[in-house]
Order: structure tokens, then C-alpha cells, then sequence
């Protein structure tokens, strides 16, 4: 029965973040659920407090990063973006295409893939339609490498960081194993785009006049990339990511005047709660059953087909209970062996691209597309995902594969 109960409530967390009705918050059902779990004894307070005193850390860096992300957007780096983007790309589809890779790829992998999904894809929009190509590509482009470009860095996705203390690698050493499976998957993914969108890249551009480059922000740039450089010297000296972004958010405030109801808004108080409360209800359905269910299923081995079998299983459950729970289920099963670890990550990083459900940045992907009346289909969501996800994940599993080899666990 605990374990029922625990299920209900989690399912219950999980529906209400997808459909957020009447566009509440997702904490407000995750937060009385995780109080719930504790009422009824599913779970001891001072186990719930341990996981939030846990996760405390790194639900910080998440709010110091989207308000990193917000306010590199004030300063215009990802218009500065979109119009270098425009002009490179000669007014071609194609070239587009591959501009808009780089600069997703690259924006998720520093700056998370909260800053694509909610800074950059209005940017490549207005991209598309000033070169008067067909938005389609680039705008499932950024929900795709939202996801997928996130495995290069501890920080570019929560899912790394709450994998990232297991895995025993520092922040450099986790970025050099990373790096090929994160080209890898980049490649293979834009590869199947130019084949799965070939007619809509195949259409008649129909530029817009005027998009003139505006001048490079150049202190946010810089701001920008000792803060990145902050993240590997910081951490083998014990100072957690959070204060580096942190750090960055307040050098870029300071010479905008923002008010500090803006920030603490643009830091996202609610989802933060949300990730806390979600960690506790998680707990409580591993502690009565489904650990236990998920260590039959982790092989002991390290080979190719162990890891590919971990990433699945990652895929799998990222795609039925979402990325982040199925990080907090599947961490401690692997948490011995960081070639499985990373293995999983790649699982709960690429995976989602399946589904809507799978990642809570492709939930507000969709969202921001229905704002500006440019709705995703769900069946080309589920086509596109059919052919890239278990093509990718061979991708991906293989690149870490000969990392692991040459680089070394």
C-alpha cells in the first residue's frame, strides 16, 4: 500500500506539471504532496529533510543560472545571437539549420538548457522569419539540443549535477569524457534533421529586409566566459557551481539597475520548489519498492552493451516518470560504476526527445511555441523523436564507449 500510495502521489505531481491548469505553478501540487508523504508516515521527516538538504545545492545553482541565462538576455547576447546567426546564414535553410545547431548546442552546454528552451527559441523564430525560412527545423532544433547538447558539462543540465558528486570525475575530467559522446549526439542529430526536414529546407527563402547586427555585448561576454571558467577552477577547491552563477548573475545586474523583485521572479522560486518537493516524493517511492526493482535491472558489467542497456533504461523511464525523477531513481543504482553513471545520463539527456513528458524544458518548449502561435504537432514531435532517439542514444553510448577508452573513467 505504501508504495501505491507513493506512486499516486508522484503520477499526481507528474500530470499536474504537464498540464499545469489554469498555468499554476508545478509546486503546487508537488509541495503538498511532499508534505503528504511525510504526514502519512511514507516517509521519515528527517529522511525528507536529509533529500532537501541534499538537493538544496544544486536546486541553488538552478536558480542562479536562469537568472544568469535572464539576464544575458538583458544585456542581448541572444539577440546578438539571432542576427550573427541570420547573417552567416546567407538567407539559405540549410545554412540556418546549421547555424542554429552551433549556437543551441553551445548555449545548452554553458548555459543550460533552461536558457535555450526559454531565451533562445523566441530568438530563432524571429531568426527564421527574417530570413523568410520555414520556422519548423529550427524551432524543434533548439527543443531537441535543449536536451541532447546537454550532456557536455556538470552544469548544463540538473540532471548532471545530481550526478555529478557520484561520478567522481572533477568538473574538467567530466567534460573530457563527455566531450565526444556530446559531438557524437550533436552530429548524429543534425544528420537526421537535414534528412527528416529535408523538404521544409528544400523551400524558397523569402527574406525580410532590414536585421541589421547589432554591436557584440561584449562585457556580458566576457562576464559570461570567466564564469564558465569559475565553474572547472572552483570545484577542486570545494566551491560549489552555485556561487560561481551566482557571481556571473550579480556582475551582469549590477550595470542594468534590475529591481530585486525581478530577479527573485527570474530566478523561479516556484520551480525551484518544486525540484525540492519532487526529490522527496521521489524518495519515498524508492524506499518502498522501486530501488530495489531498478538494481535487478542495472547490469554489473562496463562493456558497450551494458552501457547502452543502462542509457535505455534511462530513456525508458525519463519518457514514463520524466528526466529528473528518473535521475533521482537511477543515480544511486550506478552511483559504483561512473561509466554506467554517465551512461545514464545520456539516457535521461537524450531520451526525452521522445515525448513531450520526458523533460519538463521540452513541456515549456511547447508552451512558449503556443504563445506565438507557432504550436508543435504532437505527431511530428513523436516521428522526429522515433528517428533520432534510438539512433542517437547508439550515437551517444558508442562516442562514451571510446571515450571511457581513451580518456578513461
Amino acid at each position: 500500500m505504501g508504495l501505491l500510495l507513493a506512486v499516486a502521489l508522484l503520477a499526481g505531481v507528474l500530470a499536474f506539471a504537464v498540464g499545469r491548469p489554469r498555468g499554476l505553478p508545478e509546486a503546487v501540487a508537488a509541495v503538498p504532496a511532499a508534505l503528504l508523504v511525510v504526514v502519512t508516515g511514507l516517509l521519515p521527516w528527517r529522511d525528507a529533510w536529509a533529500e532537501v538538504r541534499e538537493l538544496g545545492p544544486t536546486v541553488g545553482f538552478l536558480a542562479a543560472v536562469l537568472l544568469l541565462a535572464f539576464l544575458a538576455g538583458e544585456h542581448g547576447v541572444f539577440r546578438y545571437a539571432g542576427a550573427l546567426t541570420a547573417r552567416v546564414s546567407g538567407r539559405r535553410p540549410t545554412r540556418l539549420l546549421t547555424a542554429v545547431f552551433v549556437v543551441a548546442a553551445l548555449t545548452t552546454a554553458v548555459l543550460s538548457l533552461d536558457a535555450t528552451v526559454v531565451l533562445l527559441t523566441p530568438v530563432v523564430l524571429v531568426t527564421a522569419a527574417r530570413t523568410g525560412a520555414r520556422p519548423r527545423p529550427h524551432a524543434y532544433a533548439s527543443a531537441h539540443l535543449a536536451n541532447s547538447a546537454s550532456l557536455l558539462l556538470p552544469v548544463s543540465n540538473l540532471t548532471n549535477l545530481l550526478a555529478f558528486a557520484a561520478s567522481g570525475l572533477t568538473f574538467f575530467g567530466f567534460a573530457a569524457v563527455m566531450a565526444l559522446p556530446w559531438v557524437a549526439v550533436v552530429v548524429a542529430e543534425y544528420l537526421l534533421f537535414r534528412l527528416f526536414f529535408r523538404e521544409d529546407l528544400r523551400a524558397p527563402a523569402s527574406p525580410v529586409a532590414g536585421g541589421d547586427v547589432p554591436p557584440a555585448p561584449r562585457y556580458a561576454l566576457i562576464v559570461l566566459a570567466l564564469t564558465l571558467a569559475g565553474f572547472g577552477v572552483a570545484q577542486p577547491v570545494g566551491v560549489h557551481p552555485a556561487w560561481i552563477a551566482a557571481a556571473g548573475a550579480l556582475a551582469l545586474a549590477v550595470p542594468l539597475c534590475v529591481r530585486p523583485a525581478t530577479l527573485v521572479r527570474e530566478a523561479n522560486p516556484g520551480f525551484c520548489a518544486f525540484v525540492l518537493a519532487l526529490g522527496v516524493v521521489v524518495l519515498a517511492v524508492r524506499e518502498h519498492g522501486l530501488d530495489r526493482w531498478v538494481d535487478t535491472l542495472v547490469p554489473s558489467g562496463q562493456g558497450p552493451w551494458q552501457l547502452l542497456a543502462v542509457a535505455g533504461l534511462a530513456a525508458l523511464l525519463a519518457n514514463v516518470v520524466n528526466n529528473l525523477p528518473a535521475t533521482l531513481v537511477l543515480v544511486p543504482a550506478v552511483s559504483s560504476s561512473p561509466a554506467l553513471l554517465l551512461a545514464v545520463l545520456i539516457g535521461v539527456n537524450v531520451g526525452p526527445n521522445l515525448t513531450y513528458v520526458g523533460s519538463l524544458a521540452t513541456l515549456l518548449w511547447r508552451q512558449i511555441l503556443h504563445t506565438r502561435d507557432a504550436a508543435p504537432e504532437a505527431g511530428d514531435f513523436l516521428r522526429l523523436g522515433a528517428l533520432t532517439v534510438p539512433l542517437t542514444l547508439l550515437a551517444g553510448v558508442g562516442a562514451l564507449w571510446v571515450s571511457l577508452r581513451l580518456v578513461g573513467s
